[in-house]
């Protein structure tokens, strides 16, 4: 694919950059610009949150350390109502506040000082596994798998535990798809970040069980002692076939 057909792809994508510093907001602008990218900015977390509310934003990239209104509890508020890509830009670089973001319901988490074409890769990757999903209104007779008490449907990307349909982020519905499809199958941390984040692995491990550990949380009666997301141990994780609910 050529650089100008790449660009054109990206037309019409909008993406919000939330950060305090005008200047780191200014280059991410132009970067994510050069690349073909609607780019909206703004400069803490409740213009941020104004902006979702009557913008058509796929992605957001935005910082922790921020006036009136903090990254992490911006995005907190922005998973209450919406699943789009959130990438945490931070200037720590300590595990913790990683794995933080991350659950806290982030999709990736990039470090300052950024490598600008690692961010420019990241925000496609994320934008083209989101956009992927298709509209989960448009079809209606879709492929079902069963197992227990889930049911997802395959055309529409969409799980339903108990009949209810579970909200999930892009990232983790991509997660949920290759252990749907692949019951019983163990997949080490590093094929599904591969798989899922589209991209080599480098230091998975967390950022995959952070997910894990979000989606029990959504799917199991008890995540503490999961029915269907299992461990296991030294190797990896897996989705465990049950038998289907009378």
């Amino acid at each position: 694919m050529t650089e100008r057909k790449a660009k054109e792809e990206n037309m019409g994508e909008c993406v919000l950059v939330v950060d305090d510093d005008r200047e780191i907001v200014k280059a991410i602008g132009i970067l994510l610009e050069g690349e073909g990218y609607e780019v909206l900015k703004a400069y803490d977390g409740l213009q941020a949150l104004d902006m979702l509310l009557v913008h058509p934003v796929k992605l957001v990239l935005i910082d922790v350390m921020m006036p009136k209104l903090d990254g992490l509890s911006a995005l907190m508020r922005i998973r209450e109502k919406q699943n789009i890509p959130v990438i945490v830009l931070s200037a720590k670089g300590e595990e913790s506040d990683k794995v933080l973001g991350l659950s806290m319901g982030a999709d990736d988490y990039v470090a300052k000082p950024y490598n600008p074409q690692e961010l420019a890769a990241r925000v496609k990757s994320h934008l083209r596994r989101y956009t992927s999903l298709g509209d989960i209104h448009t079809r209606s007779r879709a492929s079902e798998i069963v197992n227990g008490r889930l049911l997802y449907k395959t055309e529409e990307k969409v799980i339903y535990a108990d009949g209810e349909a579970v909200k999930l982020t892009a990232t983790e519905t991509k997660i949920v798809d290759l252990f749907m499809r692949n019951l019983g199958r163990v997949f080490p941390a590093e094929e599904i970040y591969r798989r899922v984040w589209e991209e080599e692995a480098f230091v998975s491990e967390n950022t995959v069980m952070v997910h894990i550990r979000r989606i029990r949380e959504k799917l199991e009666l008890n995540p503490k002692e999961p029915e269907y997301i299992k461990v296991v141990w030294g190797i990896g994780y897996k989705m465990e076939k049950q038998e289907k609910c009378n």
